[in-house]
C-alpha cells in the first residue's frame, strides 16, 4: 500500500458522534473528537463509550491501512483501561498500533489523549482477519 490512502468513510454511528479521522496512512490511523456535552455521563466526564468507540475505530482502522483490498477485519476483543476524565471542550485524539499481525489475527494497542498531551486511556485488542469478506456480510 502506498502512503497516499483516501480516508474512509466513516460509519453513521462514528458520524453522529462527531468523530473525524485526520490521518489514514500505511499503519497509522488518528481519529479526533471535540468533546460535547451530550457525551457526557451523569458525573458530568465524558462517557466511558465514547472512548471504547474512538479507540476501536482508531485500532481497527489501523488494522485496516495493513489489510489488502479484499481482505476484511472485525474487533474479536477490546480491553480499555481509563485512566483521567475528559470534559465538555476537551479535543481527544485516538491513535491504534499494530503491536503484531498474523494471516487470521492481530494484535494492537490504542491510546486516547487530550491536547495537552495527558493520556485519558488506554486499550489493547485483538483483531480476527480473513481472506476475503464474510459471506454473511455480502451484499446480496
Amino acid at each position: 500500500m502506498s502512503d497516499e490512502m483516501s480516508i474512509p468513510k466513516l460509519t453513521k454511528l462514528a458520524q453522529t458522534i462527531g468523530f473525524e479521522i485526520i490521518e489514514f496512512t500505511e499503519g497509522r490511523c488518528v481519529v479526533e473528537l471535540i468533546v460535547r456535552e451530550d457525551h457526557l455521563n451523569a458525573g458530568g466526564v465524558a462517557h466511558g463509550g465514547i472512548h471504547a468507540t474512538m479507540l476501536d475505530t482508531a485500532m481497527g482502522g489501523t488494522l485496516v491501512t495493513t489489510l489488502r483490498k479484499e481482505e476484511w477485519c472485525a474487533t474479536a476483543q477490546l480491553d480499555l483501561s481509563y485512566l483521567e476524565p475528559s470534559y465538555t471542550g476537551d479535543i481527544l485524539r485516538a491513535e491504534g498500533s499494530v503491536v503484531r499481525r498474523g494471516r487470521n489475527i492481530a494484535h494492537l494497542e490504542g491510546v486516547i489523549t487530550n491536547s495537552n498531551g495527558s493520556r485519558i486511556s488506554h486499550a489493547r485488542g485483538t483483531w480476527a482477519i480473513w481472506e476475503k469478506r464474510p459471506q454473511s456480510l455480502r451484499k446480496t
